[in-house]
């Protein structure tokens, strides 16, 4: 499988903080990777140093063939990016926006199809100052796409969104992927990374944990599963590694259906707090 970024021994210094302490890990071309950690793990400078818009102290960087540090014209029309946030043209229109910056992309997307992409058709002639918080991220959206770029950078990408436009905004990503768009995603909900991750990197004080599927992170997929159910009057709990014969065994000794019964594996977030924890 090709590499869209190739990261070895990833370093950055703040004086006497090591922000970024020697990392490596590989994004596959067309595939969703998110990058999860608290604030202040060094999310946001590895992708900035993966963008080209800060220096590294150390390592080597790929992305889309190039160093980022000398990415040429070329290189940048292949790259989109959304930032956390961006109040830029506030007096001039969604359509107006669009179409001024389209002109920068050597083949951009169509505008009015990017405006229907995002959920911004209603809105196309709305200035960018009448937009709530959740459109003037979609628009950030719209123009992190415009240039149909072959590796987008998504940084918290649905701050703002009520859940729908957050669904919606999740089938964009999906439809993107599927047209062979390569997706680097950080962000605080871990229901948005299982959704929408084919692989996850969990960073924290510079240094990264684990890479691994949604559904592996942690020996998630080995973990004991959780039965809950309802005996004698209180709530009874039991871990076992047997889900199904203790299922039997339970059932027979309850004559049959069990009351409130629920069966779970740990969470995404419950693994990831815990690989956050275990690095306090």
């Amino acid at each position: 499988m090709n590499n869209a970024v190739e990261i070895r021994n990833l370093m950055k210094n703040y004086g006497e903080t090591h922000a970024v302490a020697g990392i490596d890990f590989d994004i596959y071309q067309g595939e969703v990777f998110a990058l999860l950690g608290p604030n202040g793990a060094g999310k946001t400078t590895t992708i900035e140093i993966l963008e080209g818009y800060r220096d590294r102290d150390g390592g080597t960087v790929s992305v889309l063939g190039e160093d980022p540090s000398k990415g040429s014209l070329t290189w940048r029309n292949k790259i989109g990016i959304v930032l956390q946030s961006n109040n830029d043209a506030s007096e001039i229109t969604v359509e107006e926006i669009l179409n001024f910056f389209s002109d920068y992309y050597a083949h951009p997307r169509n505008v009015d199809e990017v405006i229907n992409a995002v959920g911004l058709d209603e809105k196309r002639k709305s200035r960018g100052r009448e937009l709530s918080g959740g459109q003037r991220r979609r628009l950030d959206v719209a123009l992190g796409i415009l240039g149909n770029p072959e590796l987008l950078f998504l940084d918290e990408p649905t701050t703002g969104f009520d859940p729908e436009a957050r669904r919606a905004f999740w089938d964009l990503i999906r439809e993107l992927r599927a047209d062979g768009t390569t997706i680097l995603l950080t962000t605080h909900y871990l229901d948005e990374a299982e959704a929408l991750a084919d692989r996850v990197g969990v960073i924290n004080h510079g240094r990264l944990i684990e890479v691994a599927t949604p559904a592996t992170l942690g020996g998630r997929d080995d973990a004991k599963v959780m039965v809950r159910w309802r005996e004698n009057g209180s709530t009874q709990e039991e871990r076992t590694d047997s889900p199904t014969e203790f299922l039997r065994t339970l059932s027979s000794r309850l004559s049959g259906e069990i009351p409130e019964l629920t069966v779970s594996r740990p969470t995404l977030e419950d693994i990831y707090i815990s690989m956050i924890e275990g690095q306090a």
